[in-house]
């Protein structure tokens, strides 16, 4: 790790590239002068040159914002004309914080518009264009009326302004956010995430009051995630929604070029809105459930998380993933799929190099206490001994009780290279990603204005454990009035692949795989079968439980892999890693799911979605003799 960390300082060159006063910030503080040490207050010195390190990027900001903010609905309301007599904007969400953009620490709170989450990685607004500061810009420029609101509990008010723009036809437009951030702030209850999927503020009741008097009432959400819209976005007086998530510096110029239609929303969900908090199937953890503050959760729905979980449950969302919708229109036509004809997936074999041994290693322990030149400060960790008293030094309770490690841990020796690995770069086997197919498609803007349209590709990988679709591939196009253009993706081997426990690969199962393409999760128009029949490499997680090898469940404690030697029938160790390695599992306990074990004096594989079974201690493997 020590090496990783050092080679990237010397990669680039930082060692002959220092910059002037560097580091010239400190995180801890905005003042001038300062301890350098801010938590141990030692060595007070200039911390901070307040440089501006700031290039013009608030056009891509601005642009980048509006790009993507997704369009929910829409009845006509959208784009504004801009001749709208009386345009009247509601909530806390469209003004300032009363505190200034940066008054929070860390941006812990929720006051004002939601531009920012909360957090250790925040930084500081050089500026926050508020969206009631925007939209009073571009209605003035029209020669028109705008009033705000922005006391979410006025109610008196927000009905009689409500009411007076539809005396006139004009436009009310809702603003209301839901917050979220690091664990270590609490805003409103929240302790980091949310406990609920409400719209902060009381923006329901803000929307219901609006909705009641207007019957053009346009809803803009600045939120972290999905919330619960069931209560509004059937209402007819509700004619649009938008969400906007947390657009950053230009949040008010980027919505009003959506409103106004200079940018036509092209942007997709990136969740699933559902009708209801039960829809998502899995529910937060509230309060540690182990009595300390170490909660353990066990990931039960595996990779049935947000649209697969609502596929598998047929439960039928408000808004799905992917879902978007656009000032114009389009169609999808002429799938092609191209087998690539790409060669057979080989395990990696062969062996690492042996580990470096840098500089000398010394067995005396007086070598390795803290050296009298550094000046040690208060409070941190330092890779020294205080004692050659190693217990005294550790500070340990459970020093030198007997730890168990896997086979090989301490060896230095060239080790066998994993057959999902790669013997030449991080990301797995080089084959995985060979493509498999091309596939394309004719995308057609059929309406009046030019707009991107994300044409996504889904597959499904044909096992009964497997979700109904995965998301492999999407793309953004901008399109002309009756102009087509091409959607082009590819279908890598990892694409069509799934994790085997038993031989610790990819395998591309034996069950039928199917591309879709189309504009969302569930609105996909063109599918193709996928002639894998020469790729399949085994099993595959997606099997039934229990089942033979060749409908899916995984091998056999004999099938031989990559060169292996031929596994033991016992099912504590066989040979199935590739040449050199065995696979070794323990004694059965109660697991989750997507592990090997023994089970019942058989061999039970759920495959890594598959219902609950039995596995042993944690499975290793070893160098065969």
């Amino acid at each position: 790790m020590t090496t990783r960390i050092v080679a990237g300082w010397y990669y680039v060159d930082r060692a002959s590239n220092e910059a002037e006063n560097a580091p010239n910030f400190s995180s801890w503080t905005d003042d001038t002068y300062g301890f350098e040490h801010y938590y141990a207050q030692e060595d007070y010195t200039q911390i901070n040159w307040h440089y501006d390190v700031r290039q013009d990027h608030a056009a891509d900001i601005r642009n980048q914002a509006a790009k993507g903010t997704v369009l929910l609905k829409n009845t006509g309301a959208l784009p504004l004309t801009g001749k709208e007599q009386l345009t009247a904007v509601f909530g806390s969400d469209a003004g300032e914080n009363p505190w200034g953009p940066n008054g929070c620490a860390d941006r812990g709170c929720d006051n004002g518009t939601l531009a920012m989450g909360w957090g250790s990685g925040t930084a500081e607004f050089p500026y926050l264009v508020t969206p009631l500061e925007a939209i009073k810009a571009k209605v003035r420029s029209n020669g028109k009326s705008i009033e705000g609101i922005t006391d979410d509990y006025a109610y008196s008010q927000i009905n009689s302004l409500a009411n007076s723009a539809a005396q006139v036809d004009g436009a009310c437009i809702v603003f209301a956010n839901a917050d979220a951030g690091e664990g270590y702030i609490i805003v409103d209850g929240n302790e980091g995430d949310r406990n609920n999927l409400t719209l902060w503020h009381n923006g329901n009741d803000l929307i219901s009051n609006v909705s009641s008097y207007c019957p053009n009432t346009i809803v803009v959400m600045h939120t972290v995630g999905p919330v619960l819209v069931d209560s509004f976005y059937e209402n007819p007086n509700v004619t649009a929604i938008i969400w906007a998530g947390i657009p950053g510096q230009e949040s008010g110029n980027s919505i009003v070029d959506v409103l106004y239609g200079d940018e036509n929303p092209g942007g997709k969900s990136v969740f699933t809105w559902g009708r209801n908090r039960g829809s998502y199937g899995v529910d937060l953890l509230y309060e540690p459930n182990n009595g300390v503050l170490a909660p353990q959760q066990d990931f039960e729905e595996g990779v049935f998380i947000d649209y697969r979980a609502f596929d598998r449950l047929d439960e039928t969302p408000i808004y799905e993933f992917g879902f978007g919708l656009s000032y114009t229109t389009f169609s999808y036509s002429n799938l092609n799929v191209q087998n690539m004809n790409a060669g057979e997936y080989t395990p990696t074999e062969g062996n690492t190099p042996s580990a470096p041994v840098l500089g000398s290693i010394s067995n005396n322990t007086s070598d390795y206490l803290f050296p009298d030149y550094i000046n040690r400060i208060y409070a941190y960790i330092y890779p020294y001994l205080n004692s050659t008293n190693l217990r005294q030094s550790s500070a340990d309770p459970m020093y030198g009780v007997n730890h168990t490690y896997p086979p090989g841990a301490y060896d230095s020796d060239p080790q066998p290279y994993l057959p999902a690995g790669s013997r030449v770069s991080p990301g797995g086997n080089e084959a995985l990603y060979d493509v498999l197919f091309t596939v394309t498609a004719e995308i057609t803007n059929t309406g009046d204005v030019v707009g991107d349209e994300v044409p996504q590709l889904y597959v499904s990988l044909g096992g009964p454990n497997d979700p109904k679709v995965v998301l492999r591939n999407f793309d953004r196009l901008t399109i002309e009035p009756g102009q087509s253009k091409t959607f082009v993706a590819d279908i890598t081997r990892r694409d069509l692949s799934n994790w085997d426990p038993s031989v610790q690969n990819w395998v591309v199962s034996s069950y039928p795989k199917t591309v879709h393409v189309g504009s969302s999760s569930r609105k996909l128009p063109l599918s193709a079968d996928l002639d894998t029949s020469g790729l399949a490499t085994g099993g595959g997680n997606g099997g039934n439980a229990g089942s033979s090898s060749s409908s899916g469940s995984g091998p056999s404690p004999t099938t031989t892999y990559g060169g292996g030697n031929g596994a033991s029938s016992s099912p504590a160790s066989y040979t199935s890693m590739g040449a050199g390695y065995s696979y070794h599992a323990g004694q059965p306990t109660t697991m989750k799911t997507g592990y090997w074990g023994n089970h019942n004096g058989g061999w039970k594989h759920d495959g890594d979605h598959g219902d609950h079974g039995h596995w042993g201690p944690p499975s290793y493997m070893t160098k065969s003799a």
